[in-house]
C-alpha cells in the first residue's frame, strides 16, 4: 500500500543556485565578462549609433544599465562591509578586461576611436578613458547602493522587528 504521508515530517532539500546566481559570486569572472561584453557592444553598436542622437542616447543607456547591473548582481550576494573594496576592484578588473579587448580588437583593425580607427598610439588613452567613464560610475554606484541597503534596513527591517503596541481599550 503507498504511503501518502512522509513518516518523518522534516524534509532536507539542497537547492543549488541556479547557473547565472552561481556566476555572480565571482568577482574576477563578472568582471572579466562584463568587460569583454561591454567592449564588443561599444564597437558593434555605439560605432554604429553615432550618427542619429537618439540611438547614441539609447545605446549608452543600455550599455549603464548592464554595466551597473552586473555590479548589482555581483554586489547583491555579500555583504555590506564588503561593497567598499568590491566595487573598486570589479571596475579595476572589467576596465582590465576591456582593454585586453581592446588590444585584440585593435590587432585585428576592429576598433575604433571616435569615428576613425584606433591604433597603439591611442590604446592607454582610451584605457584611462575607460577607467574615467566605467570604472568612477561603478564606484559612485557600489557607494550608493551602500547607502541605499543600509538605509533600508535600518527603517524598514526594523520596523518589521518591532512589536506592535496595542492600546487597551
Amino acid at each position: 500500500m503507498p504511503t501518502f504521508f512522509p513518516h518523518t515530517t522534516i524534509e532536507w532539500r539542497v537547492e543549488e543556485p541556479k547557473a547565472f546566481r552561481k556566476f555572480s559570486f565571482s568577482l574576477v569572472e563578472m568582471a572579466i565578462v562584463t568587460g569583454i561584453l561591454l567592449r564588443l557592444y561599444r564597437v558593434l553598436v555605439l560605432t554604429h549609433a553615432l550618427n542619429n542622437w537618439l540611438y547614441f542616447g539609447i545605446a549608452i543607456a543600455v550599455g549603464a544599465i548592464f554595466l551597473l547591473g552586473a555590479v548589482t548582481a555581483h554586489l547583491a550576494n555579500f555583504p555590506l562591509h564588503q561593497y567598499f573594496w568590491r566595487a573598486p576592484a570589479f571596475a579595476l578588473i572589467e576596465v582590465a578586461a576591456e582593454m585586453a579587448t581592446s588590444a585584440l580588437l585593435i590587432a585585428l583593425h576592429h576598433e575604433r576611436n571616435g569615428s576613425v580607427p584606433a591604433h597603439w598610439d591611442d590604446w592607454i588613452g582610451m584605457g584611462l578613458n575607460a577607467l574615467l567613464v566605467r570604472g568612477l560610475p561603478v564606484i559612485i554606484w557600489g557607494l550608493v547602493l551602500a547607502g541605499v541597503v543600509q538605509l533600508v534596513r535600518r527603517t524598514i527591517v526594523h520596523e518589521e522587528d518591532e512589536p506592535e503596541v496595542t492600546k487597551p481599550q
